[in-house]
C-alpha cells in the first residue's frame, strides 16, 4: 500500500470511529438504558421470588429479541433501505409512495406508525428518569419521597433548554455513553464469572419452552420483555444524520456486547439467589457505588430522553413537508448541523404529557405497563413497508420476501399482541396520544387538498388573461411581482384577485408554486424551474426536499441562471389568505373537519414566515373559501 493511500485510509478510519462515537450519544440512548427496567419488569410478572427457570428464560428471551429485532431485521435489512439516506417510517413511506401517484394504504400504515412514535415518545423520558433516580432508594431509602419531585425538576429543566440547541452538549454525548456502556458491560462480567451456567440463555429453546410452558404468565412476560428494543426504531429514524456504517459499528461492537453482558449478569445474579427486590440493575454494583451509578444512570437518561424529544422535532418537520401537519415555527438552532432544530409546540406540549405521565403514574415499574405497545405497533407496520421494499425495490421473490418479512412479521405480532395486555393497565394512553396525532393530520391533509380543489376551480388559463387585461387598458407599473399559488398551471386566484383590486399589473411578473418532493433534499441544480410565458411572465416551479425548509429569496436570486431577468431586489411578494369556511351545499367536508382544519390553519405559522419572505415586501391578498 502507498503512503497516500494508507493515509486516505488512516483518514477514513478516524471518521468512522468518530460518527460511530457521535451515533453512541443520539441514536443509542432510548436502548442503551433499557437494562434499568426490562429485567426487572420480566421478572416482577412472575412472581416475587423467580425461579432458575425464569431467570434463564427471560433472558434467553431478551438475546433472541436483540438479535432478530434489532441485528436482522433494522441494521440488517432496513437499513439497506433509504430515501436519498434518510431512514424512518415516514421516509419509507415516501420512497415507496414515488412509485405509484396514489398509495392510501401504504401512506396510512406509514402515517399511524409515526403517530405511534409520538404516543410512545412521551413515555420514554419519564421511565428513563423514573428508573435510573430510583436506584436511590437502594443506596438511601430516606430519599424515597424526593424521587419524583426530582425527576419532575430534571424534566422540566429538559424541555426549558431545548430553544437554546443542543449542539454544544450534543459533543458530550458520545463520550458520556462510552462510558456508560463500558460501565454496564463491566457490572456484568462478574455475576456471569460467579455463575456461568447463565450462558445457557443463548439456546433460543430456553426461552421458547419458557413461553410455552407458563400460559398467560409468558404472554406477560413477552411483554416486558419488548422494552429491552423499545429504541431499536430510533437505529433507523437517525439513519441519516450519520448513515449506515457508523451506526452498524457502534452497535455490533459496542452496544449489543454491553446490553448482553449486563442482562446476562443481572439473570446470573437471580440464578445466585441474590435480591430482587427494587432495581436488579442496581444491585450489581457494590453498595458504595451505586450513588455514583445513581448519578451516570440519569445523564445516561437524559441523553436517552433528548434522543427522543430531537426525533420528535425531526418527524414533525417531515411531516409538515409532506402536507400532513399545519405549518410550525422551526428553529434552526445550530449552523453545524441541520438536524439541530426546536419545534416551539412540540416540545410544550410533550412536555405537559410527559410530566403528566411521571406525576399520574409516580413509578416506574406503573410506567412500564403503559410502555412499548405503540413502539410494537410501528415495528410491525416498519415490517409491512419493508415487504413492499423487497418486492419494488430490492426486486426479491414472492417467496424469498415472503419468508424473511412473514417471520419478522410473526415476531412483531407476538409482541404487539403481548403489549395489548397492557392495554386496561395504562397502555390506551399511547394509543389514545397516536390516534389524536393521525386525526390531527388526516383533518390537515384532508382540508388542504379540498382548499386546493376549490382554488383551482377560480384558475384563468393564462391565454386568456393576458389578452384580457390588454384590451381593458390595465396599466404594466414598473417593478417585479411574484405570486405564489398552490396550482401548477394557469393564472392564481391572487393574481385576479390584485389586477381586480388595484387595476394594474407589475411589468415583471413570475408565478412561483412550491413543491415538496418525495425526497429528503433537492440538489440544487434541480431546485427550479422556470418556463416563459409572454414577454415578461413566467411560470416557476420550486423544489424542495421534506428534510428542507424553503427559502424562497435565497432561491429566486438563482432565476437569473433559468431565463428569469427579475431584479430580485426588486420584487413584491403577493400571497392569497383564505379564511375556510362551511360549504352547506352537501357536497363538503363534514363541518367538524372544516371547523377544525379552519382552527388549524389560523394558528399555523404565517407562510410569509415559512417560506422567509420578507415581510416589508409581502402584500397579503384574503377571500372567503368554502370546503
Amino acid at each position: 500500500m502507498s503512503q497516500s493511500a494508507a493515509v486516505v485510509e488512516t483518514k477514513a478510519h478516524a471518521g468512522l470511529t468518530g460518527m460511530s462515537l457521535a451515533a453512541l450519544g443520539v441514536v443509542f440512548g432510548d436502548i442503551g438504558t433499557s437494562p434499568l427496567y426490562t429485567l426487572k419488569t420480566v421478572l416482577d410478572t412472575t412472581g416475587d421470588h423467580p425461579s432458575a427457570e425464569a431467570a434463564l428464560g427471560s433472558l434467553s428471551l431478551i438475546v433472541w429479541t436483540l438479535i432478530i429485532v434489532t441485528s436482522i431485521k433494522y441494521v440488517g435489512l432496513a437499513m439497506r433501505v433509504d430515501n436519498d439516506g434518510e431512514g424512518g417510517i415516514l421516509a419509507l413511506m415516501s420512497l415507496l409512495g414515488v412509485k405509484k401517484a396514489k398509495r392510501p394504504l401504504i401512506v396510512a400504515i406509514g402515517l399511524f406508525g409515526a403517530a405511534l412514535i409520538y404516543g410512545d415518545g412521551a413515555i420514554t423520558p419519564a421511565i428513563s428518569v423514573l428508573s435510573a433516580l430510583e436506584g436511590l432508594d437502594i443506596a438511601t431509602p430516606a430519599v424515597h419521597r424526593f424521587i419524583l419531585p426530582a425527576a419532575v425538576a430534571i424534566l422540566l429543566g429538559l424541555f426549558a433548554v431545548q430553544s437554546q440547541g443542543t449542539a454544544k452538549i450534543g459533543k458530550l454525548f458520545g463520550p458520556v455513553m462510552v462510558v456508560w456502556f463500558f460501565v454496564i458491560a463491566l457490572l456484568g462480567i462478574g455475576p456471569i464469572v460467579a455463575h456461568p451456567s447463565v450462558l445457557l440463555a443463548i439456546n433460543p429453546l430456553n426461552g421458547l419452552s419458557f413461553l410455552v410452558s407458563n400460559g398467560m404468565t409468558g404472554v406477560l412476560v413477552l411483554g416486558g420483555v419488548f422494552l429491552c428494543v423499545t429504541g431499536a426504531e430510533a437505529l433507523y429514524a437517525d439513519m441519516g444524520h450519520f448513515g449506515p456504517k457508523p451506526i452498524r459499528v457502534a452497535w455490533s461492537f459496542v452496544v449489543l456486547p454491553a446490553l448482553l453482558l449486563n442482562y446476562a449478569g443481572q439473570a446470573a445474579l437471580v440464578l445466585g439467589g441474590g435480591p430482587t427486590e427494587g432495581n436488579i440493575f442496581y444491585h450489581l454494583a457494590p453498595e458504595f457505588l451505586v450513588v455514583p451509578l445513581v448519578l451516570l444512570s440519569t445523564v445516561a437518561t437524559i441523553i436517552a430522553s433528548q434522543s427522543i424529544i430531537t426525533g420528535a422535532f425531526s418527524m414533525t418537520r417531515q411531516a409538515i413537508q409532506l402536507g400532513w401537519m399545519p405549518r410550525l415555527p422551526i428553529t434552526q438552532t445550530s449552523a453545524e448541523g441541520y438536524g439541530q432544530i426546536y419545534v416551539g409546540p412540540v416540545n410544550w406540549l410533550l412536555m405537559l404529557v410527559t410530566i403528566a405521565l411521571t406525576v399520574g403514574f409516580g413509578k416506574s415499574d406503573n410506567l412500564a405497563s403503559a410502555y412499548g405497545i405503540a413502539v410494537s405497533a410501528t415495528m410491525l407496520m416498519t415490517t409491512l413497508l419493508l415487504y413492499i421494499a423487497m418486492r419494488e425495490i430490492w426486486k426479491w421473490s414472492l417467496l424469498r420476501a415472503a419468508l424473511v418479512a412473514g417471520a419478522l412479521a410473526v415476531v412483531d405480532a407476538a409482541f404487539v399482541g403481548a403489549n395489548m395486555m397492557k392495554i386496561a393497565d395504562g397502555g390506551y394512553i399511547p394509543v389514545l396520544l397516536a390516534a389524536a396525532v393521525y386525526l390531527t393530520m388526516w383533518i390537515w391533509h384532508a382540508g388542504a387538498e379540498a382548499l386546493g380543489a376549490r382554488v383551482r376551480e377560480a384558475v384563468m388559463p393564462i391565454q386568456e388573461f393576458l389578452p384580457m387585461i390588454e384590451s381593458q387598458g390595465v396599466p404594466r407599473v414598473p417593478g417585479g411581482a411574484v405570486f405564489l399559488t398552490r396550482t401548477q398551471f394557469g393564472v392564481p386566484p391572487v393574481m385576479r384577485w390584485h389586477v381586480k383590486h388595484s387595476r394594474a399589473l407589475h411589468e415583471q411578473v413570475l408565478v412561483l408554486n412550491v413543491v415538496t418532493d418525495m425526497a429528503p433534499y433537492v440538489p440544487p441544480a434541480e431546485r427550479l424551474n422556470v418556463i416563459p410565458l409572454a414577454p415578461g411572465v413566467w411560470r416557476a416551479t420550486a423544489h424542495f426536499g421534506f428534510m428542507e425548509r424553503p427559502d424562497i429569496p435565497a432561491l429566486l436570486a438563482e432565476a437569473h441562471a433559468h431565463g428569469c431577468t427579475m431584479d430580485s431586489n426588486d420584487l413584491t411578494y403577493f400571497v392569497g389568505h383564505e379564511t375556510v369556511v362551511w360549504r352547506d351545499d352537501g357536497k363538503g367536508l363534514p363541518h367538524w373537519v372544516e371547523a377544525s382544519f379552519a382552527f388549524m390553519q389560523r394558528n399555523s405559522l404565517h407562510v410569509t414566515d415559512y417560506f422567509r419572505l420578507p415581510a416589508e415586501t409581502v402584500v397579503e391578498l384574503g377571500r372567503e373559501v368554502a370546503i
